[in-house]
C-alpha cells in the first residue's frame, strides 16, 4: 500500500500541474517527487502520468487514480483529527437534548460553528420535556439539556439560563367549539378535554380537573389538537411551523405565558472538551 508521503506526492503533482512545482508545495527535491511517483507506478502497476511532452498530464489511469488518493488523503487526515482530539480528552460523541418549548437562532448557529469545530464528532439530539431531560442530564444520557425554567433543580445538577425565551399560549383546531368564543375563562375551559404535558418519569406530579388527555411531548399534543379532540397548551413557534393554520389561538386571561430556558449539566457527569464549548457557545 502506498505511504501518505507517495500519495501527497502524487496528488500535489497532479493539482500543481508539474513536479517542480509539487516539489516546492512540498518543501521537496523534483528528484524526490519523481521517484516518488515512479514508485507508486510500479506499485500499481499503471501509468499515471504521461511524460511525452515537457510538462506531465494526467492519463486517464491518473485521473481515476487521483480521485482515490484525494479519498484516502482526505480520510487520513480525518483519522489524525479524531485521534488528535480524542487524545485532549475530546468526547467521542456528544448528546444535547432539548425542550421543543425552545426554538433558538443561536442554537441553529452554534451547531453550524460547532460542526466546523468538531467535523468528526458524533452528535446526538433528544426531545424531551420538564423532567425526563432532568432524569437524562442525571443518568448521564444527556450531557447537556436545554429545559423548560424550572423553580429547582437536584442538587447534582448545574443550571444557567439562556438570554432568550419563548411563549406558550392555549390552541384548539378550528373546528372545536372553543374556537368559536372569546374571553374565555377557566370554568369554560373545564367544561372540554384538555391535552396536556405529562412526563414520562413523573406522569401523576399533578393531575388536572376534568377530562384530560395526556403525553410527553408537545408534538404528540398539537397532532391531537388539529383532530379536535381538545384545548392544549402549545409553543407558539412549534403551532407556527407545524399548526399548517389548522389551529386557532383561545384568548384566555393570562395566555400567552413567557417560557424561559435554562441549560443543565451534571456536577457527576460534566460534560467534556467539546459539550463545555458548546454550552459557552449558548450561554455567551
Amino acid at each position: 500500500m502506498a505511504s501518505h508521503e507517495v500519495l501527497l506526492a502524487f496528488v500535489q503533482a497532479a493539482t500543481q500541474g508539474s513536479f517542480s512545482a509539487a516539489a516546492r508545495k512540498l518543501g521537496r527535491s523534483q528528484s524526490t517527487i519523481s521517484a516518488a511517483i515512479a514508485s507508486l507506478e510500479i506499485d500499481l502497476n499503471l501509468t499515471l502520468f504521461d511524460r511525452s511532452s515537457r510538462k506531465p498530464s494526467l492519463t486517464p489511469a491518473g485521473h481515476v487514480m487521483l480521485q482515490r488518493a484525494e479519498e484516502i488523503l482526505a480520510a487520513s487526515s480525518r483519522l489524525e483529527l479524531t485521534a488528535s482530539q480524542l487524545s485532549q480528552g475530546v468526547e467521542a460523541k456528544l448528546t444535547v437534548a432539548i425542550s421543543d418549548t425552545y426554538q433558538s437562532n443561536r442554537f441553529e448557529a452554534a451547531l453550524s460553528v460547532f460542526e466546523q469545530r468538531y467535523p468528526e464528532l458524533e452528535l446526538e439530539c433528544l426531545i424531551a420535556e420538564c423532567d425526563d431531560l432532568v432524569a437524562l442530564v442525571q443518568r448521564g444520557r444527556a450531557h447537556v439539556a436545554f429545559a423548560e425554567m424550572q423553580d429547582s433543580y437536584p442538587p447534582d445538577l448545574v443550571s444557567s439560563t439562556v438570554d432568550e425565551r419563548t411563549e406558550i399560549a392555549l390552541f384548539v383546531a378550528q373546528t372545536h367549539p372553543l374556537a368559536a368564543l372569546s374571553g374565555i375563562d377557566q370554568d369554560v375551559l373545564q367544561q372540554h378535554r384538555e391535552l396536556r404535558l405529562a412526563t414520562i418519569v413523573n406522569p401523576y406530579e399533578s393531575r388536572a380537573k376534568g377530562r384530560v388527555w395526556s403525553a410527553p411531548s408537545y408534538l404528540m399534543l398539537l397532532e391531537m389538537a388539529q383532530g379536535g379532540f381538545g384545548w392544549a397548551p402549545l409553543p407558539r413557534w412549534l403551532v407556527g411551523r407545524f399548526g399548517a393554520g389548522s389551529l386557532v389561538e383561545l384568548q384566555v386571561r393570562g395566555w400567552p405565558k413567557p417560557v424561559f430556558v435554562d441549560a443543565l449539566w451534571s456536577r457527576l457527569h460534566p460534560p467534556g472538551p467539546a459539550g463545555s464549548w458548546f454550552l459557552r457557545k449558548m450561554l455567551e
